[in-house]
């Protein structure tokens, strides 16, 4: 079965383990090779196309041969594209798997939707991504970014496609609030530039973007501006064209435009109010230079002689007017008469006798801030009276100091203050009573007595609206002499009102991991009543944490001890404001505080070791297992990317769903386990990243036969003496097989034989050793062909080789050619169907062969005992020896060439010894 030194031979089957190994070594390069082919394809697109509309064809532009083209030499699979995931980008595109056409798909590309919201930066997808770029065509452009795959193997290569999506007149500008306010003083000169801090915004860009602005009424006075920084953005300027002035006219409303260079170009407008704020430009001024005032000899003290009033046209502080007296005004003068240097009201202060000058001068100035004073003159003129006035005589009923009633706040309707008895000291005119001032106060006539008045309230007192009165009892006669008696009422303040907080709802924001005692706010309640009653303190509400404090007098919030998001997001209590009445009052206002994200927790794998067991020859792209990781953050600080950091070539992740796959299918065979570094990586500023170990374990399918390493050859054959005792080795069976387990056990069996006995050799099941089980005898030589089955123990399907054993029993070769000749024959062989067994050791030969040994041992005492039996079997041999070649010949001369089906080998082989084997 084969030639001397050939494969049976150590070196030789070390040089068969070397071959495998190489080949072992160089296919995974020759695989790697093929990844390292990649294109980019550029295409670009209007946004706002309806499904359908085509891209680009990536079979073309590759120029990859396709169903149309010249045909190729031999058959080649079709071509496949692919996405390599269906992300962000898949959504807006269609690709033809066959054709490699890329069109629209239903979902309609929104060019600001994908790159103007995301500032320029990239937006998380699955494996796609869509970003403003300056590497294409123009600085703004938004490129969409997808990776093909383009299969079969010959023509493998990532494609990546970049889509420049182009910009479409499709928004107007819009302001970001609906009125504008703007200040311009009246002072202002012409050409003063005034910027507007609330530009239109457009999404569009370019051309498309805000070019101009407008007003639709200038009022003959303003215009505008635009100017264009660095980066492009124009800011709107006011210009002022003439003169302001406020007090003609103290506000401007128009409409301001914005508008694109779109075809046709679209607009946005806002209201602009522009309004002039005061300067001290103007003063005091009296619209009389002169008042004449007669006052009675006999009038009371406290009657008002005159009011002076001068009136600014500025506002606020600028208009603010204070009156004196000129120092040319004499002090008697000065003291007869009262001038209220607020209100300019002039009351007589002093009582009328016979020394008093009849004609009293009076020159008042009326003061402003930085101006020249405006100046009044009032000439009182002073006429003496004989006969005596009225008699206003009080009898207090009410609580009253030095002129100064005191009636307590909320005291109930018709409340007595005050008697007033009406007399005439001449007792022959008569005399009438009234009222004189503003407030809830009535005088009526107290019956059944004359002359006599009640003051009452008609309505009760508040403190908060009104604290002081001032009214006058007036009483005249018949004759026009009149008498004032004025009374000053004082409201006293009651604990009536309860603190009132600025907002019954606080709603304040705090970042997690604060510094302890961090402010969060100062609350503010007022209360209305005055003193002491109106002093607030402030309290938690029994619902808030420990650790948060409020101070009691300053209303100041803190918080002692570091949030945390993850533990609790959201703290809702209340708290008081009481105030120190008796008894007190109180209110209550809630707190709600968000505590806001930082990222301060890094992605955890659920678990830090993964192990995952795939079978190997799992298609590409399939999916291994699922990588689950959280992150206690939120918002952007808990969106979590996931990569590959080693093996990135054949594995890729699913960020969105954590799924693990391998992009092309896996072999055990070449490689058994992988093992792998995941990284997850949040979106936190600064990022924070974890890794975790993925362990995979190739499982081995029943995908390789075993392969028969001896005999290499059908054709080979081996001279088996007849001399050979039975149980002695002829030859073996040797295969391997790649798989493992009970995938790569090897079971042996005879499942065709061809021979004078062919039942006289056997082989092992484990080993495959092929031995004789009897002893030859002179009609037992000739060709013997074994057809050996070599299977494994595969599931669900055992694999299996043959090899055909070709034994040749003589005591020499006389005649090779013919020997070589009858191999080539196909011999016809019936296949025995037996499924090897090697778990259970066939035994009947061996105990066969036991039982034989007390009858071997019995006869060779008796032949020992016979030495005429010895004589005549050694006479015996010596006669058959002298017959021997001439009986090899003729059993040669009578072989029956075999007819049998399998395929041999067409190769040259020689005659090989037992010791060989």
């Amino acid at each position: 079965m084969g030639s001397p030194g050939g494969c049976s031979s150590p070196s030789a089957r070390g040089s068969l383990q070397h071959l495998l190994l190489f080949l072992l070594f160089v296919g995974p390069f020759n695989c790697f090779a093929s990844y390292s082919r990649a294109t980019e394809l550029f295409y670009s697109l209007n946004e706002g196309l309806p499904a359908g509309v085509l891209i680009g064809s990536l079979a073309r532009d590759l120029r990859l041969p396709t169903a149309g083209g010249q045909r190729p030499a031999a058959p080649q699979p079709p071509l496949s594209f692919t996405l390599a995931s269906r992300g962000l980008g898949g959504q807006y595109v269609h690709l033809d798997n066959r054709s490699g056409e890329l069109h629209t798909s239903a979902l309609e590309i929104d060019r600001e939707a994908l790159c103007m919201e995301s500032g320029g930066s990239t937006v998380p997808g699955e494996g796609d991504t869509v970003s403003l770029s300056s590497s294409s065509s123009s600085p703004d452009s938004c490129l969409l970014l997808l990776d093909v795959l383009v299969l079969p193997q010959e023509y493998f290569r990532l494609v990546k496609v970049k889509i420049a999506i182009r910009d479409v007149n499709d928004n107007a500008p819009r302001f970001p609030v609906p009125h504008i306010h703007l200040s311009v003083p009246e002072n202002a000169p012409v050409n003063t530039r005034l910027a507007i801090e609330h530009p239109a915004l457009d999404p569009d860009v370019g051309t498309n973007g805000v070019q101009t602005y407008r007003l639709r009424d200038n009022y003959g006075v303003f215009t505008l501006d635009v100017e264009e920084n660095e980066s492009g953005e124009r800011t709107p300027y006011l210009i002022v064209m003439g003169a302001l002035d406020r007090e003609t006219r103290e506000e401007y409303v128009t409409v301001i435009i914005a508008e694109d260079g779109g075809t046709p170009p679209l607009v946005g407008s806002a209201t602009l109010t522009i309004g002039i704020s005061d300067i001290n430009d103007n003063c005091p001024q009296f619209s009389d230079t002169q008042l004449n005032i007669t006052l009675y000899g006999n009038s009371s003290l406290g009657t008002h002689v005159a009011t002076v009033h001068a009136v600014d046209l500025d506002l606020g502080s600028n208009a603010q007017i204070t009156y004196s007296y000129s120092q040319k005004v004499p002090q008697p003068s000065r003291d007869l008469f009262h001038l209220d240097e607020s209100t300019g009201v002039i009351t007589l202060s002093s009582k009328v006798d016979g020394n008093t000058p009849r004609l009293h001068r009076l020159i008042i100035l009326g003061n402003g801030p930085g101006c020249i004073p405006a100046v009044i003159t009032v000439l009182v003129t002073i006429i003496k009276v004989m006969m005596r006035p009225p008699e206003v005589v009080p009898r207090f009923i009410a609580n009253e100091m030095e002129g100064v009633v005191y009636l307590k706040e909320l005291e109930p309707i018709n409340t007595p203050i005050a008697f007033f008895t009406i007399k005439d000291p001449d007792e022959k005119y008569k005399v009438n009573c009234y009222l004189d001032g503003d407030g809830p106060f009535r005088l009526s006539p107290y019956k059944p007595y004359n002359n006599e008045y009640l003051l009452e309230t008609t309505k009760p007192l508040d403190y908060e609206t009104q604290q002081l009165y001032e009214i006058s009892v007036v009483a005249w006669n018949s004759e026009g002499f009149n008498v004032n008696k004025v009374i000053k009422i004082q409201v006293l303040d009651d604990n009536d009102n309860s603190p009132i907080f600025s907002q019954q709802l606080i709603e304040l924001s705090i970042e997690e991991n604060n510094v302890p005692n961090a402010f969060l706010t100062k609350l503010h309640a007022t209360d209305a009543d005055s003193g002491e009653r109106g002093e607030v303190s402030y309290f938690l509400g029994p619902d808030a944490p420990s650790y948060f404090s409020l101070d009691k007098t300053t209303g100041v919030l803190t918080v002692a001890t570091q949030l945390d998001r993850e533990e609790k997001e959201k703290y809702r209590y209340t708290v008081k404001a009481v105030d120190s009445g008796f008894p007190p009052r109180e209110s209550i206002a809630t707190v709600t505080i968000t505590v806001l994200d930082k990222n301060d927790n890094s992605p955890r794998f659920i678990n830090k070791d993964f192990s995952f067991f795939v079978p190997e020859n799992f298609p590409g792209f399939g999916e291994i297992g699922v990588i689950s990781v959280t992150d206690a953050d939120a918002g952007q600080n808990g969106w979590v990317a996931l990569s590959v950091l080693n093996g990135s070539d054949i594995f890729v992740i699913d960020t969105g769903k954590g799924v693990l796959r391998a992009k092309v299918s896996l072999d055990r065979e070449q490689q058994s386990s992988y093992v792998l570094w995941i990284e997850a990586v949040d979106g936190g500023d600064p990022a924070l990243s974890s890794t975790a170990k993925i362990t995979i374990l190739l499982l081995d399918i029943n995908d390789n036969p075993p392969l028969v390493l001896f005999p290499q050859s059908n054709m080979s054959y081996l001279l088996v003496l007849p001399s050979t005792l039975p149980g002695s080795p002829i030859t073996e069976v040797y295969a391997v097989d790649k798989d493992t387990g009970m995938n790569a056990v090897i079971a042996y069996s005879i499942i065709g034989r061809r021979g004078p006995r062919p039942e006289s050799f056997r082989i092992d099941p484990k080993t495959g050793n092929i031995t004789l089980e009897e002893s030859l005898m002179q009609n037992d030589y000739g060709l013997y062909r074994l057809l050996v089955k070599v299977s494994d123990h595969g599931y669900p399907e055992p694999l299996h080789s043959t090899v055909m054993v070709n034994l040749f029993v003589n005591d020499t070769v006389s005649n090779e050619s013919y020997i070589e000749s009858l191999l080539r024959k196909e011999p016809d062989i019936n296949i025995e169907e037996k499924q090897p067994q090697i778990s259970v050791e066939p035994t009947h030969k061996k105990m066969e062969s036991a039982s034989c040994m007390p009858t071997l041992v019995a006869l060779s005492i008796i032949s020992l005992g016979s030495i005429t039996l010895v004589t005549g079997m050694g006479i015996y041999i010596c006669l058959r020896k002298g017959k021997k070649h001439h009986r090899a010949d003729e059993n040669l001369e009578v072989q029956i060439p075999l007819n049998g089906r399998i395929n041999l080998h067409m190769l040259e082989k020689k005659p090989v010894e037992i010791s060989n084997i």
